[in-house]
């Protein structure tokens, strides 16, 4: 792609529900305290499932952000990504009005959308007959419907979409909406990834495929990347969302900057349903054309975010940024946050996006908890059990998905913001 035609986007807001906060600033200074959001499932009996624990949101109320009236007619994902966009649009003091609106897009994405929702009209059909179906239903459970009530909320009349990749969902609606302000098909996006499927169908399906963690009597170190003990992932919940301006337009209304985002890749493995390839070889060609995109060169980049999901996976990402980064790689801080949060599937992507956006404007790099007998395979500088200050100028947010779905994002700090 020529670069004649490209504009800068950068990152004006950021809103988070997550299992370690409600809101970006509680959820921060949770995430680089170490602090774990994983216990046992309290929203439904799980007592007869291989896996019981998981990475709840605690103390969030959708009446705080959703007249009481609309609430059911949503599923819990929008709950999230109206409360995550509300934060991300008030953080970034945007204003949408009649001589902006149709240059104001929302891109917002899950994975599996709204399953809980599906399960409970599934058991009202069985019992009750189709008349007690609500009219909400597929409205409530459609994926496209988190940016369609997000576009709704605030008059969003720009592009708008959504991004069904797995665990890749939320990268790539990023992804996507950064191309969108760089090619001039819109000057603001309201992107990020929303998921909530903590319930019986999901947690029996993953458990099934074998991939979530059984250490059910110590939840808050079930998740443990990159460690030889990891047994998979913990399903976590949430939203992250963030308000992407192009540059220019962002510094003319004064925003406060957090960083830029400089490069983005999606590619596919195209070799099975659920695993990566063993040899990483389509996330390698996905990350170097990430960092190619971006034009930050390789020794610039301070700090990786990895999708790190506590399975086996852990050792492919962990050669894959070997092969991309060769001997540098030993020097290069990376840190799984899904340690602390569990895997938000769809939403990993947005929220983490989030958090590689603060490392880099904070000078702080999240820890990897749980990394208690490091893998051999997996020697690399995992930032293991504490937050660490360092002042970076670029860095890398991955996400890989089921499918073969793989999206890199590259990240740089913006002078003066």
């Amino acid at each position: 792609m020529s670069n004649f035609h490209k504009r800068r986007v950068v990152i004006t807001g950021v809103g988070l529900v997550t299992p370690i906060g409600v809101g970006a600033t509680q959820t921060w200074t949770n995430l680089c305290a170490g602090q774990s959001g994983i216990g046992p499932i309290t929203r439904f009996d799980a007592t007869n499932f291989p896996s019981r624990i998981a990475g709840e949101v605690k103390d969030f109320n959708p009446a705080d952000y959703i007249e009481k009236k609309e609430i059911k007619k949503m599923d819990t994902f929008i709950h999230y990504a109206l409360a995550a966009s509300q934060e991300a649009v008030d953080d970034a003091k945007l204003k949408i009005t009649e001589e902006n609106e149709d240059r104001v897009g929302v891109y917002i994405g899950s994975g599996i959308g709204g399953l809980p929702a599906i399960e409970h009209y599934h058991k009202v059909l069985l019992e009750k007959g189709p008349d007690r179906i609500t009219p909400f239903y597929i409205p409530m459970v459609i994926i496209n419907l988190a940016s369609g009530q997000v576009a709704i909320r605030f008059g969003a009349k720009g592009p708008n979409s959504s991004a069904v990749t797995a665990c890749a969902s939320g990268n790539n609606c990023i992804g996507d909406a950064f191309r969108l302000i760089q090619y001039g098909e819109a000057d603001t996006m309201i992107a990020g990834g929303a998921e909530s499927t903590i319930c019986t169908t999901a947690l029996a399906g993953f458990a099934s495929a074998k991939a979530l963690s059984r250490r059910n009597d110590d939840p808050e170190h079930a998740s443990r990347p990159f460690d030889k003990d990891r047994d998979g992932f913990v399903i976590g919940e949430g939203a992250g969302v963030l308000v992407l301006e192009e540059m220019e337009q962002a510094r003319t209304r004064g925003a406060h900057i957090y960083a830029e985002v400089a490069g983005y890749a999606m590619n596919s493995d195209a070799f099975h349903i659920t695993a990566p390839s063993e040899n990483g070889s389509g996330a390698v060609k996905c990350l170097e054309r990430a960092l190619q995109d971006s034009g930050v060169n390789k020794e610039d980049i301070g700090y990786i975010n990895a999708h790190g999901t506590s399975t086996m996976a852990d050792v492919v990402e962990t050669n894959v940024i070997k092969r991309v980064f060769g001997e540098r790689a030993y020097n290069i801080p990376v840190s799984s946050t899904k340690s602390m949060t569990g895997h938000l599937l769809g939403a990993a992507g947005g929220i983490e996006s989030i958090f590689t956006a603060l490392a880099l404007r904070e000078g702080r790099l999240p820890p990897t908890m749980n990394l208690e007998t490091p893998d051999p395979a997996c020697d690399l500088d995992y930032i293991s059990g504490k937050a660490r200050d360092v002042n970076i100028s670029a860095a890398v947010s991955n996400a890989f998905g089921f499918g073969g779905v793989n999206a890199c994002l590259v990240f740089k700090g913006v002078a003066d913001s």
